[in-house]
C-alpha cells in the first residue's frame, strides 16, 4: 500500500509521508466540517429538505476533493461554497423567484460554462485580468453578507419598518446562544484549537437542548439510504432554468466562484510553497478542472456551486502537500453521512456563529485594498457594502465592475485597466438598462 501511495501521490518528491498526510487531512476536515450543517441550514429556506441536502453536501465535497487529489495532486479540499449557497438561496430562489430545482439547473449550466472556460483557458485569462482590488472586495463583501445572514438567523438583528433593521430581542434563547457561540468559538480560535468552528457548533447545540432550542436525537448512528438523498438527487431542472434571467445568474455564479477559487488557490499555494518563481501555480488548469467537474456533479447531487476551501490552509500548515491529504478529507466526509441524525438537530443558533466568524475571516481581505487611492478604494467600497445592503452578491459584483473602469479612466489610470474589465463593465451596464436590477 505504501508503495502504491508513493507512486500515485509522489510523497517523497513532495517531502511528506503517509502519517503527515493523514494528520493534515483530518485537520482540514475538522476546520471545514461545519459546512455539513451550515450549507443545508442556509438552503433549506428554499424548501430543500435538510437531511437530503446534508447528505448531498458531504458526498459532493468528497467527490470534488477526490477530483482535486487525483487530477492535480494538491491537498486542497472542495465543498459547496459559503456565499455561493447564500446567493443561491436568497438571491436566485427567494429574490428572483426560481424554484430550487431551476436554481440547481442554473448551477449545472454554470458548471458546464466553467468547464468550457477552463478547457479554453478563458478562466485563467479572466483571473489574470481581474483587478486585485475587486478580488479582495468581492471576498470581503461576501463576508459581510453571510455574517448579516447569520445574525438574522439567530434573531440578533430583525427587520424594522422605519430603519429596515434593528437589534433583536437579546433575551431570546436563540440570540443568547448565538452570542455565546461567537464568544466560545472566538476563544477556541484564539487558542488555535483545531476545528474551532466545528467545536463551537457542537457546544452550542448541546447547550440548546436544555433550553428547548434543539431536541435530543432519537438515535446517533444511521445507515443512509437512497430515499434519504432522493428528494434532491438528480432534481436539477436544466430546461426550466432557461428564460428566467439565466445569463445574469450564471454570470454571478461564475464570478463568485471564479474569484473565490482563484484567491484560495493562490493564497494556500503560497503558504505551501507551490508557486513558481513567477508567482504562478503549476497545474492550475487541473485544479480549475476539478473545481468545474465538482460543480457539475454537485448540482446533480443536490447542492449549490462547489468551490475550493480556504480552510485547506489548516492542513497545509500541518504538512499536507499532496492529493493523499484530499483522499483522507473525502473519507471523513463520507463517514459523516452515517451520523446525520445527530447533525440534523443542529439549530440556527449554533450555525449562526459559524456564519458570522467565517464572515469575519473573509472580511480581512479588505486590508489588501489600496484605501488611500480613491480609484481603487471607491469601487471596492461600493462592491463590499452593496452585497449586504442590497441582499445580493451579484449586485455587489456588477456595481464594482461598472464603477472600477469608470473611476480609473477619469483618474488618469485607464490604461492600467485590462480590456476584459472594460468589456465586463459595459455588459453589466447593458444588463441594468435592458434587464433592470433583477
Amino acid at each position: 500500500m505504501a508503495t502504491f501511495l508513493e507512486r500515485i501521490f509522489k510523497l517523497s518528491e513532495n517531502n511528506t509521508n503517509i502519517k503527515t498526510e493523514v494528520v493534515a487531512g483530518i485537520t482540514t476536515f475538522m476546520t471545514m466540517a461545519y459546512i455539513i450543517f451550515v450549507n443545508p441550514s442556509i438552503v433549506k429556506a428554499t424548501g430543500m429538505p435538510f437531511q437530503a441536502v446534508m447528505i448531498a453536501t458531504a458526498i459532493s465535497a468528497a467527490f470534488a476533493t477526490l477530483c482535486m487529489a487525483f487530477l492535480a495532486n494538491y491537498p486542497f479540499a472542495l465543498a459547496p461554497g459559503m456565499g455561493l449557497n447564500a446567493y443561491f438561496t436568497y438571491t436566485v430562489v427567494l429574490g428572483m423567484g426560481l424554484s430550487w430545482q431551476e436554481a440547481l439547473g442554473a448551477v449545472f449550466i454554470s458548471g458546464v460554462v466553467f468547464l468550457l472556460l477552463t478547457l479554453t483557458k478563458v478562466r485563467e485569462t479572466i483571473i489574470n485580468a481581474m483587478p486585485n482590488t475587486l478580488k479582495s472586495a468581492v471576498s470581503a463583501g461576501i463576508g459581510l453578507f453571510i455574517a448579516f445572514i447569520g445574525m438574522q438567523n439567530a434573531g440578533v438583528v430583525v427587520d424594522h419598518g422605519a430603519t429596515l433593521v434593528t437589534l433583536g430581542d437579546l433575551t431570546d434563547p436563540s440570540a443568547i446562544l448565538a452570542i455565546v457561540g461567537i464568544i466560545i468559538t472566538g476563544l477556541l480560535m484564539a487558542k488555535e484549537v483545531k476545528g474551532s468552528i466545528l467545536w463551537g457548533i457542537i457546544i452550542i447545540t448541546i447547550l440548546a437542548i436544555p433550553l428547548g432550542v434543539a431536541e435530543m436525537p432519537q438515535k446517533i448512528f444511521e445507515v443512509p439510504t437512497l430515499s434519504s438523498w432522493s428528494p434532491v438527487l438528480f432534481k436539477a431542472d436544466i430546461a426550466g432554468a432557461w428564460g428566467k434571467g439565466i445569463l445574469t445568474i450564471i454570470f454571478a455564479f461564475l464570478f463568485v466562484d471564479l474569484f473565490d477559487t482563484a484567491g484560495t488557490l493562490v493564497g494556500v499555494s503560497q503558504q505551501a510553497g507551490f508557486l513558481d518563481e513567477d508567482g504562478n501555480l503549476p497545474k492550475v488548469e487541473r485544479a480549475l478542472l476539478a473545481d468545474s467537474v465538482g460543480t457539475i456533479a454537485g448540482s446533480m447531487m443536490g447542492t449549490p456551486t462547489v468551490t475550493t476551501y480556504v480552510e485547506s490552509a489548516s492542513g497545509v500548515a500541518q504538512g499536507g502537500r499532496t492529493g493523499l491529504t484530499g483522499v483522507v478529507i473525502s473519507l471523513c466526509f463520507l463517514l459523516s453521512i452515517f451520523f446525520t441524525p445527530v447533525i440534523a438537530i443542529v439549530p440556527a443558533a449554533a450555525t449562526a456563529p459559524a456564519l458570522i466568524i467565517v464572515g469575519s475571516l473573509m472580511l480581512r481581505n479588505a486590508v489588501h485594498i489600496e484605501w488611500e487611492n480613491i480609484a481603487e478604494s471607491l469601487p471596492a467600497f461600493v462592491t463590499i457594502i452593496a452585497m449586504p445592503f442590497t441582499y445580493s452578491i451579484a449586485t455587489g459584483i456588477s456595481l464594482g465592475f461598472i464603477l472600477y473602469p469608470i473611476v480609473k479612466l477619469f483618474h488618469g489610470e485607464g490604461k492600467d485597466v485590462h480590456w476584459v474589465v472594460y468589456l465586463l463593465g459595459a455588459l453589466f451596464i447593458l444588463k441594468y438598462i435592458f434587464l433592470g436590477g433583477a
